[in-house]
């Protein structure tokens, strides 16, 4: 097996991921080091008693933070259908010695530690949900040392870590002078469209001052510009009736394959030019039988740019296509007329926080200190609301190997995986402010 043999060949294995981070690392980026008061400001912390205290516990605590991620990962979070896990999540802080934890309106989990100051917030951020539908067997099968099983990395280690940081710094009594939030996010595969983060930065909610997001990618990831996308799906509906008796009836089939067509050939004109855009049709569905005209035919699209305005454009050249196409199609003689409803099913803003902002700063610097090479990122993370609000965001990576993310044979091993909690624990304690 490809996989086995990866696990015996680490140093091939850790090249192959290397050269898949680099792809993903923001355009003429060169070794990246931080301005010498945040290097100072890190390395202060990282002798500070407490902290040591904190990383001595975390490593103590590996096979606890790991039953925590199997018992996390076993519990089924579906889209829209993460109440069981946030609950158990909840239950879990609290055990844990957290006092003040809740679910929100949408279903955040959400706990809060409170700073010695009070005024400003700083969150940690993983989120509850995976892709898998629901029935999809999530039980975790331990080979060796790797994990095997959906969701396992994607995010649910995430999860685990925030348990881990948030026990390490309670054995340590680590104080800060911000608020910190300890936050299971919903919403944030797909469809969900973000909406737990977009529910926590709605008018009127308390101010957060900084986001720190535990998503997928090794230790190193800093991943500070969102990926903007706009998502909708495309409804033709019709009369529908028999394929013989009812031949010669507008067909809604016929009429998203005229759409295909036109949306395909316009969209690839205007992204074969300037500045990174894509476009993709990502599901289609309707019919209920071979020998039926169907009454319904719809598709799912995904648009994406590093370009806020050009994700506009062409989110018009969609919009105009299937208007066009509807109407070549209706033209064409057929019987009734098909009609379209436009549904918009995704919006993810873009953004992009500069190099010198203290958050990115930090990260970079606390990344170098622990030995490992920082990388700039640009994605589509829940780090993308609070970027695009102008708010200090970033999303860093849950450590450890892993591969197969999205599927149903994704694994995760952890291999210096204590590290990335000590990492993300060490951010979160200096945005906050360490309080003496």
């Amino acid at each position: 097996m490809l996989q086995e043999f990866l696990l015996k060949n680490r140093a091939l294995f850790h090249l192959m991921i290397i050269s898949l981070l680099v792809s993903n690392v923001l355009v003429g980026q060169e070794s990246l080091t931080a301005d010498k008061k945040i290097n100072k400001e890190v390395g202060k912390l990282l002798k500070d008693k407490s902290i040591k205290t904190a990383f001595e516990f975390i490593d103590e605590i590996e096979n606890e933070t790991e039953r925590d991620l199997i018992t996390l990962t076993e519990i089924p979070a579906p889209p829209f259908m993460e109440a069981d896990r946030a609950e158990a999540f909840k239950n879990m802080f609290i055990k844990a010695g957290l006092v003040n934890v809740s679910i929100d309106e949408v279903g955040n989990v959400i706990g809060i530690r409170k700073g010695t100051e009070g005024g400003k917030v700083v969150v940690l951020d993983a989120h509850l949900d995976t892709v898998f539908p629901e029935g999809t067997d999530v039980k975790v099968v331990k080979k060796g040392d790797t994990l095997f099983a959906p969701g396992i990395g994607d995010d649910t280690r995430g999860l685990s870590m925030l348990l881990a940081i948030f026990k390490a710094m309670k054995k340590a009594n680590i104080k800060t002078k911000a608020d910190v939030w300890f936050v299971g996010t919903v919403g944030e595969e797909g469809i969900g469209d973000l909406r737990g983060v977009k529910h926590l930065f709605k008018d009127g909610a308390p101010k957060i001052d900084s986001w720190i997001s535990i998503d997928g990618g090794a230790i190193g990831r800093v991943n500070n510009a969102g990926l903007g996308s706009v998502r909708y799906k495309a409804l033709f509906t019709g009369k529908g009736g028999h394929s013989w008796g009812a031949f010669g009836l507008a067909n809604p089939h016929h009429a998203l394959g005229f759409a295909i067509k036109e949306f395909t050939e316009n969209a690839k004109t205007f992204t074969d030019k300037g500045v990174k855009t894509s476009f993709n049709i990502g599901r289609m569905g309707g019919g209920t039988s071979v020998n039926s005209i169907p009454f319904e035919s719809w598709m799912e699209v995904d648009m994406r740019s590093v370009d806020s305005g050009r994700l506009k454009e062409v989110e018009a050249i969609f919009k105009q296509s299937m208007q066009t196409a509807l109407e070549e199609y209706n033209n064409t003689g057929v019987d009734n007329k098909i009609s379209l409803e436009l549904i918009k099913i995704g919006d993810r803003p873009s953004g992009e926080l500069s190099l010198d902002t203290p958050l990115v700063q930090r990260a970079i610097s606390a990344t170098n200190l622990f030995g490992y090479e920082p990388s700039l990122t640009r994605g589509s993370t829940n780090g993308n609301i609070p970027i695009s609000l102008g708010v200090p965001a970033i999303t860093i990576g849950r450590g450890g190997i892993g591969g197969g993310a999205h599927s149903l044979h994704e694994w995760w091993l952890n291999e210096n995986g204590a590290e990335a909690i000590k990492l993300a624990m060490l951010l979160t304690v200096i945005e906050a402010g360490p309080h003496k």
